[in-house]
Order: C-alpha cells, then sequence, then structure tokens
C-alpha cells in the first residue's frame, strides 16, 4: 500500500510532521460487591446530541455498508463540550506526563502516548462511563490498550481521571520495583487496567471476549422496558497488532458474531521497531476489516482533528450490527521537534535535550509531571458524574429486579462473582463397578452436569467439539442471532480463543469461560494461556488426546513435553486424571480457583474407574489410591498421573505378589501437591523410602523432584509414532511388565 505524505501543523507554532499513510481505501469483583449486592459504580456516558449535515451522510452510508472517511469539517455536539484550548491543553498533559514518566525512567515508548494522546482524552474525558472510585462497577465501559507498550498513555489518562490506583508519585516510580505503573499493563497491579496486555495482538483478541461477555448478558437480562447490561468495549491498537496472527483470528469472530458495542481505534502511525511500516506490512488494513465484516472509518488527522474523532467514535456507535475499526492516522512522538514520525521514538526515552525541545515546541513551559489547574478542575468532575449514574444504574437494577425476580436475582448472584450453593454437589461420581471411559468423556459429563448449576459456564471449541466432546447439549451455539446462548464456536483459531476467553473472565461478571482443542495445538494457543497465568484469569483449558494413547495420528498429533512446559508454568495447573472421579474433581478444582486457570489433559482411549480414586482428594494434588504398608515403610512407591495410573495399580498388584507392600500415588496435580503441608507430604513420601518409580506417556522432565536420585522415570522422550495406541504403549514401554522391572532395580 503505497503511502502519502504531508505535514501538519502541531498546533499554531509547531512544526512536527504528520505522516498520512493510506488511501481512500485504505479490587476484584469482591470488592465492587457491595450496596444492592453489586453497588458496582455507574459512571457517564455522554452521548452525542447532533451530527452535521456533513457527518450524516457518512452515518448512512455506514448503515448501507458503506466505508466512509470522517472528515474534521464535521461539528459535533457533546453533552459536555469543551473548548479547544482546553482540549488541547489536556492532551499536552497526557503527552508530557508520558514524557516525563518515561525520561524519569529512562525506559519505556513514549511514542505512541504522544501521537494517541487526542483519542485517549476523547475516550476517557468525553465519551466512556466509568467511576474512578470503583474501578470494577460492572456496567463502565471498558478500555483495552492492546498496543501495551504505549501504557503510559493508559497511566496517565487514569490519573487525570481521578484513579486512586495511580497517583503522581505512581507516575513517578513508572517501571520500578514495587511500582502500581509497570512497563506493561496489569490488572492485577493497577485498578482501571482491564485486562494485562504486552504481547501485540492479545488486547484486541481480549476486546472481543469482553464485547462478546456484554452482548451475550444483554441478551439473557436486558427487557424492552430495561437494560442493565449496557456498555461498549473500545481498545486502541497498532500496526504490530493487526501484523500478529491472532488479530486477524479474533477479528473474524467478532466480524461473525456481529459485536457491535466493539469499536477499535487504530494507532495507524506507519513505525515499528524496524523502522516505517512499508518495509514489511503494506496490505490495506481497511480492506481486510471489510471483508472480515467491520464497519471501517477513516479519520485523517488523528493529530489535531478533535471533531473528527469525535464523529468517527459517535458513527461508530451507530453502527449496531457489526464492529468498527476507526483508522487514526497520527504521528507517533507528535510534538517532538527532531525524533517525531521515526522509529527514535518508539522504544526509548528522548533524552534531556529533546524533551526540552518539545516543550518549547508545544509550548509546555511546565515542570516535570505538573498538571495544570483548570486541566485538573476540568478532570475532577468524573467522580461526582460517576456517582450520580451509580445511584441512577442501582435504582434501575432494584427496579428490574422486582419485575423480573427470578432473572434479577440470577444477575445479581452472577455478578457477585460468588459460586451458587452446593454447585458442586451436581459433578457425578464413580464406582469401579461402573463401566470405564475416556476422560474426554467423562469431561462432557461434567461440563452437562455443571451447567445447570452454574450460570457463568460458557465456552466451547476450536472446530473439535465432537471430539474434545465439549458441548452443553441443553444450549444453542453462541452467534450474532443468537448471543443467549452458551456453547461459542471459535474454529480453526486456538490463539484467539484463549485470548476471547481471557477477555470474557476479565469483563468481571461471573462468568466462567473454558474452551478446547487437542493437548499438542496448546501450541498454538500458548501465549494467551501464559496471560491467562499472569493475569491471574481462572480460564478452564479443557484438552483432550492428551498422550500417545491417541494412536494412529502419529507425531504430529502426539503430545511429549507438554505436561512438562505447563508444569514449568507459574500460576497454572496442570490436572491430569485418570477415571471418572478424578475428572469430576479437576472440574470442582479447576471452577473453585478464579484468580489462576486451570488446564485439564484428557485421554481419547477408555479408562477403567479405579478403586481409591476421589473427588475430593484431587485438591491434595496427590494421594494414594491403595497402599499395604504399615508405618509409613513401604518397600516401593509407584507414581503415575491419568491413563497410566492403571499401569501402576496393576504393576502394584503383581509387585504385592511376590511379597513387597506398595504404595500407588495419583499424581493428578504437581502445583497442589506442592502446596500442602510438609508433614503432608512427608506422610505420602517418606523421605527414608527411596525405591520409587514413576510411569507416565510424556516426558519424564520434572519426575526427578520426586523419585530422586534412586528412583527410576518411566516416560516418553521422543517423538511418537503412528500406530495403535496398545502398540505404542508396548514399544515405548509403558507396560506393566517394565514398571515391574523398574521397581525390581530400585528395590534391589
Amino acid at each position: 500500500m503505497a503511502a502519502a505524505r504531508c505535514n501538519v501543523a502541531a498546533v499554531a507554532g509547531a512544526v512536527a510532521p504528520a505522516a498520512v499513510r493510506g488511501t481512500a481505501q485504505g479490587e476484584r469483583l469482591g470488592a465492587s460487591v457491595q450496596g444492592l449486592g453489586l453497588n458496582k459504580f455507574a459512571g457517564l456516558r455522554i452521548a452525542s446530541k447532533g451530527v452535521s449535515s456533513d457527518a450524516a451522510v457518512p452515518a448512512r452510508n455506514a448503515r448501507k455498508g458503506k466505508k466512509v472517511s470522517v472528515r474534521a469539517t464535521a461539528s459535533v455536539e457533546t453533552a459536555q463540550k469543551t473548548d479547544n484550548a482546553l482540549v488541547e491543553k489536556s492532551v499536552n498533559t497526557i503527552r508530557f506526563l508520558a514524557i516525563d514518566a518515561v525520561e524519569k525512567a529512562n525506559s519505556g515508548h513514549p511514542g505512541l502516548p504522544m501521537g494517541c494522546a487526542p483519542m485517549g482524552h476523547i475516550l476517557y474525558d468525553e465519551v466512556m462511563k466509568y467511576n474512578p472510585k470503583n474501578p470494577y462497577w460492572f456496567n463502565r465501559d471498558r478500555f483495552v490498550l492492546s498496543a501495551g507498550h504505549g501504557c503510559m498513555l493508559q497511566y496517565a489518562l487514569l490519573h487525570l481521571a481521578g484513579y486512586d490506583s495511580v497517583q503522581e508519585e505512581d507516575l513517578k516510580q513508572f517501571r520500578q520495583w514495587g511500582s502500581r505503573t509497570p512497563g506493561h499493563p496489569e490488572n492485577f497491579e493497577t485498578p482501571g487496567i482491564e485486562v494485562t496486555t504486552g504481547p501485540l495482538g492479545q488486547g484486541i483478541a481480549n476486546a472481543v471476549g469482553l464485547a462478546l461477555a456484554e452482548a451475550h448478558l444483554a441478551a439473557r437480562f436486558n427487557k424492552p422496558d430495561a437494560k442493565i447490561v449496557d456498555h461498549y468495549t473500545y481498545c486502541i491498537l497498532g500496526d504490530g497488532c493487526n501484523m500478529e496472527g491472532i488479530s486477524n483470528e479474533a477479528a473474524s469472530l467478532a466480524g461473525h458474531w456481529g459485536l457491535g458495542k466493539l469499536i477499535c481505534l487504530y494507532d495507524d502511525n506507519h513505525i515499528s521497531i524496524d523502522g516505517d511500516t512499508e518495509i514489511a506490512f503494506t496490505e490495506n488494513v481497511d480492506a481486510r476489516f471489510e471483508a472480515l465484516g467491520w464497519h471501517t472509518i477513516w479519520v485523517k488527522n488523528g493529530n489535531t482533528g478533535y471533531d473528527e474523532i469525535r464523529a468517527a467514535i459517535e458513527e461508530a456507535k451507530s453502527v449496531t450490527d457489526k464492529p468498527t475499526m476507526i483508522k487514526v492516522t497520527t504521528t507517533i512522538g507528535f510534538g517532538s521537534p527532531n525524533k517525531a514520525n521515526s522509529y527514535a521514538v518508539h522504544g526509548a526515552a528522548l533524552g534531556g535535550k529533546e524533551v526540552e525541545a518539545t516543550r518549547q515546541n508545544l509550548g509546555w513551559p511546565y515542570e516535570p509531571f505538573h498538571v495544570p489547574d483548570e486541566v485538573k478542575s476540568h478532570w475532577s468532575k468524573h467522580t461526582d458524574l460517576g456517582t450520580k449514574y451509580q445511584s441512577e444504574w442501582e435504582a434501575a437494577v432494584e427496579e428490574y429486579a422486582q419485575k423480573y425476580p427470578e432473572e434479577g436475582a440470577e444477575f445479581k448472584q452472577l455478578i457477585s462473582g460468588e459460586l451458587p450453593e452446593g454447585w458442586d454437589k451436581a459433578l457425578p461420581s464413580f464406582t469401579p463397578e461402573d463401566a470405564g471411559d475416556a476422560t474426554r468423556n467423562l469431561s462432557q459429563r461434567c461440563l452437562n452436569a455443571l451447567a445447570r448449576t452454574l450460570p457463568g459456564l460458557i465456552g466451547g471449541s476450536a472446530d473439535l467439539a465432537s471430539s474434545n466432546m465439549t458441548l452443553m447439549k441443553m444450549f444453542g451455539d453462541f452467534q450474532k442471532s443468537t448471543p443467549a446462548e452458551r456453547n461459542v464456536r471459535f474454529g480453526v483459531r486456538e490463539h484467539a480463543m484463549g485470548a476471547i476467553c481471557n477477555g470474557m473472565l476479565q469483563h468481571l461478571s461471573g462468568l466462567i469461560p473454558y474452551c478446547a482443542t487437542f493437548f499438542i495445538f496448546t501450541d498454538y494457543l500458548r501465549a494467551a494461556m501464559r496471560i491467562s497465568a499472569l493475569a491471574e484469569a481462572g480460564v478452564i483449558y479443557v484438552m483432550t488426546h492428551d498422550s500417545i494413547g491417541l494412536g494412529e495420528d502419529g507425531p504430529t498429533h502426539q503430545p511429549i513435553e507438554h505436561l512438562a512446559s505447563f508444569r514449568a508454568m507459574p500460576n497454572m495447573l496442570m490436572l491430569r486424571p485418570a477415571d471418572g472421579n478424578e475428572t469430576s474433581g479437576a472440574y470442582k478444582v479447576a471452577v473453585l480457583n478464579r484468580k489462576r486457570p486451570s488446564t485439564l489433559a484428557l485421554s481419547r482411549q477408555k479408562l477403567p474407574n479405579l478403586p481409591g480414586t476421589s473427588i475430593d482428594n484431587v485438591q491434595l494434588g496427590a494421594y494414594a489410591i491403595s497402599d499395604d504398608s504399615k508405618d509409613n515403610k513401604p518397600d516401593l512407591i509407584l507414581m503415575a498421573s491419568g491413563s497410566e495410573l492403571e499401569i501402576a495399580a496393576k504393576a502394584a498388584d503383581v509387585i504385592r505378589g511376590e511379597g513387597k507392600t506398595v504404595r500407588v500415588i495419583s499424581f493428578v496435580c504437581w502445583e497442589l501437591f506442592e502446596e500442602q503441608s510438609a508433614e503432608y507430604k512427608e506422610s505420602l513420601l517418606p523421605s527414608d523410602v527411596t525405591a520409587r518409580v514413576s510411569v507416565e506417556a510424556g516426558a519424564t522432565f520434572g519426575w526427578e523432584r520426586f523419585v530422586g536420585l534412586e528412583g527410576r522415570a518411566i516416560g516418553v522422550d521422543h517423538f511418537g509414532a503412528s500406530a495403535p495406541a496398545n502398540i505404542l504403549y508396548k514399544e515405548f514401554g509403558i507396560t506393566v511388565d517394565n514398571v515391574v522391572a523398574k521397581a525390581k532395580e530400585v528395590m534391589a
């Protein structure tokens, strides 16, 4: 895509160039539950009262599906119209708070905040509704900075808006130890940050999940005479986000689902770390998003075209049947005389001389971190306005609950974040007499049982629902025409699937998202799973076909190192149940853990229901399913997870027949076991019993922690092969005979 360039003055007397590219085509839930059992603060939504005829034409064209370019001549009246001089001072305040914080830290990305300050100001000051004193109020508009490296933009906005989480001292501690202003947005560190972003493209996929949650809950609870779920999701993304494949996956789904309350603003500054994007990124982004089912708008002057930005957002809100992508052409590092419009301003402090030159260029006489009184006074309105809107929303919820008591009670319970009383009683239990089954099938029984008792359970598979066994049979599909349904069809989009689930969970409305694919394809969504763990997002990952036991599909589909890799991931629960009871127990653990994700590795092949397994003991991580020893001194300890627990149990029977005492331990979740007391660990793995053998159809990496230097770990430390499962188990030594042989070695 050719780039046409022209210069635009930064402000009167300023000389920063603006490169115009393209063509016309071109504290958590619990902290916020008060008052009516909710007390989610109602903030301010400023709606446009009117648009001039120049802007009305594009709006009409938008409803006809035509692409338009909103021009700066459009005149938009907002509920709170601010004079341009004050807006400009506010915008420059945002710019210099970012400049000063990056300069003090000598680390960060000043370019994006300097270029995106106008759209940031308009979103937070004129468009979005939120409560700075209660960041987790339910019906707030959500904002996602997908280009998370530019986080000083959001920190500056939160500071001006009056969020307690970002005081002046926090800005001065940008990127420092213990700071509430880390180098990329982190929802668990800074109230007011909705999702954790940084890896490019994750944020826009999170935004799709947030918008999905709003659409779903609105469809379930809103009535013709009562809208208690009514908010927008806004997202700023950059060229890097658009280059990442996950953004295309997520945008494809958003267009398919018709998420009309998702409005994304694309910071079209044509600069990435390596230089001008012409070296690697020349596609027509507008045309791509149009093809994906989005409404698109081009704001040609994102530097000073305030009315143009306002009109574009209003137009986007008028298009209710599809998401909107607003391409906002900006200058990275706007106002910097020597570094604007270059990669030099992307990821490094400006330097003292350039900071001073920028102050001179933009007419900014203030000391670092100063907020002019008139700007401070102007932004102070948001707290009082939020209080007003909160009380109105709470009254609306109470009126709703009186008119619709059943729905009102469910809505209040759901957004409280509390699980319904007795929810886990629905989980099925099993005896050894019950017919064996693959744990993927047992998982489906659990999901369908929980669907009746957990109103927030929602999820689906990456085009493998009939194989992952993840359909909730009493519900239909979440689609554009049926958004109240709870089965989500993600298609073959594993990466976006995980990130969308993160967004659904971080909507903080009591939804419990799950998603599924073959365990091997966690390789495609690992980045999203890592963000789940980092961001304390308790998504449930249902991963089937968990080992060489899947058989004939061969090594491309057989997980080897995957169990070890997720056990190495902080704040991830890696659960591998062996039968029906342990599958129910794994779901119980996963649902209870709302601040850490769970990965369930489930079998394709049938497994028996074993004596000694337990739903409740899964929470211990490891426990004995059989033990004929006395005084905590078994001759041998056998350890296994999942499908290999049956092999360990059979091997124990053989060894006991030879007069030895054996303890068989189900190691269903290493992480949970490590959290148990030292006394419990010693009772299960006595330190003076060194004859230990583990067996697991995966990499042996990590088992040395439990078998010790004198023990043996049986596993698969090479790629698999294409053959029936029973042949593979025999050829790779995952057999009763091999376990017995290794046991005799360690007992010798």
